[in-house]
């Protein structure tokens, strides 16, 4: 497959003082766009990371302290997230591996029968680059998916937001048309693929549950703190008259055996209810933002 490689050839650069200041629904400031990852790590494999170091400080498989640490979220932390979500009328998007589909079918018809989205996040938990057949686990994750809800997802995300060269092409070719692993703006902004022209879209590696807390052994309340000081300085620069002015996109992510254990899941409804407060934002899926944006006249 021939195209563009680069991230440069990919995608222009585009200062934000150079975008267009951009208007949402109800003149409001921000949307804010949740994520809920949830992935399927299989025994046999390397764990995707730990809460707990080998002894020996060698990692040892079978890793079943990580494996059970994960599955405590499948089991447990999920239904917690789910009911924080239902509970307020919130719909996220589903980060989801396709397999999940098939080895959690309770967790995913769950997500699906509350309308949640699904957004394609590999077929199982392992890095894009130690895939052997990538186009092969980009169509057989979207077709899982497709099979399981009844619509192919338009939207992925890179099991850790991995991608090689090729990566934006074979999604490209598989019918996706916004890729959450380029987290480069407030806004979404127009990539270059082989088949044609697709979105990046504003996800967050800074107001997600893994880095703020299990990385860097934040407490719970800093990344609800991080998230809405974030919020606070988007609307002022919403609705503002400076170079920074127009609407802006915020997502945050979380996973379920990290936000859905008990000593966390306060924090996570007492975010939602604080979101929820609020008169100047919406909430989205990913679809609804790729909609938006496409209608709009903004061309970075």
């Amino acid at each position: 497959m021939s195209g563009p490689r680069s991230p440069r050839e990919r995608l222009a650069y585009t200062p934000t003082i150079d975008r267009p200041a951009l208007s949402l629904p109800g003149d409001k400031a921000v949307v804010v766009w949740p994520v809920v990852n949830v992935e399927n790590w299989l025994i046999e494999n390397p764990m995707p990371r730990q809460v707990l170091v080998a002894p020996t400080g060698a990692a040892l498989q079978p890793d079943v302290a990580n494996w059970a640490w994960h599955e405590y979220g499948m089991r447990v932390g999920f239904w917690r997230i789910l009911e924080a979500f239902r509970s307020r009328g919130i719909r996220p998007t589903l980060s989801v591996n396709g397999s999940v589909c098939l080895d959690y079918p309770r967790v995913a018809a769950a997500a699906r029968d509350e309308g949640w989205e699904f957004m394609g996040h590999g077929f199982v938990q392992v890095p894009t680059h130690k895939v052997a057949d990538q186009g092969e686990m980009i169509a057989r994750t979207v077709g899982t998916i497709a099979d399981f809800t009844g619509r192919p997802p338009t939207g992925w995300l890179g099991p850790g937001l991995t991608e090689t060269a090729e990566t934006p092409d074979l999604l490209a070719a598989n019918g996706i048309r916004w890729i959450a692993d380029w987290v480069v703006d407030d806004l979404p902004c127009r990539l270059q693929t082989a088949s044609g022209t697709v979105l990046t879209m504003p996800y967050s590696v800074e107001l997600n549950d893994i880095p703020a807390i299990m990385i860097q052994h934040h407490r719970a309340a800093e990344f609800a703190e991080r998230a809405l000081a974030q919020l606070d300085r988007l609307a002022r620069e919403a609705k503002g008259d400076g170079p920074m002015a127009g609407a802006k996109v915020m997502s945050f992510a979380i996973h379920p055996y990290i936000s859905g254990v008990p000593h966390r899941i306060d924090m996570l409804e007492g975010l939602l209810d604080a979101l929820l407060a609020r008169d100047d934002i919406l909430f989205w899926q990913g679809q609804d933002i790729h909609d938006w944006y496409l209608g709009t006249d903004d061309r970075a």
